[in-house]
């Protein structure tokens, strides 16, 4: 399988069956999902494609495998609240800045509790923490909170 992010979308996962078949999966930020089965004579040419909303993925996901998980996003709580993975490309505009010029917990109301680089996760990271692309943030907040920290983060 090979994941390709989709900066402002979400992540797309592409794999080829057994019987070689190529199928897609484009796990979008807002919980959504679009199924895409391509034509075995042409692996190009779309023959099925499904937009599931959060809540029918979630269905499908079940019926498929238990306990799966969106590589993206973390957790969700009967409180409302989301964590999400966020890539920061080597080109972002944070790249070498500090967290808290984001402001991003007084602009969104989320909160980056975690950023993890190269094979290191750090914690609680304070205003004074320097981003490097590549870093993969964890942010926490409320669906609405996290859409506008990643149209922050996003930016190049």
């Amino acid at each position: 399988m090979s994941t390709t992010p989709l900066p402002g979308i979400g992540v797309k996962y592409d794999l080829t069956t057994r019987e070689h078949r190529h199928l897609s999966v484009v796990a979008h930020r807002d919980g959504s999902r679009s199924v895409n089965a391509y034509r075995a004579d042409d692996p190009d040419a779309c023959a099925l494609s499904l937009h599931l909303t959060g809540a029918e993925a979630t269905t499908l996901a079940e019926a498929l495998m238990p306990e799966h998980r969106s590589p993206s996003l973390l957790h969700t709580t009967d409180l409302g609240l989301v964590a999400e993975r966020i890539p920061l490309s080597a080109t972002s505009y944070w790249n070498g800045r500090l967290l808290g010029e984001t402001r991003l917990r007084a602009e969104t109301g989320a909160s980056i509790v975690a950023v993890l680089r190269r094979t290191d996760a750090i914690p609680s990271p304070r205003p004074d923490f320097r981003f490097a692309g590549g870093d993969t943030l964890i942010v926490i907040g409320t669906r609405e909170g996290l859409d506008a920290a990643v149209a922050i983060l996003e930016r190049e």
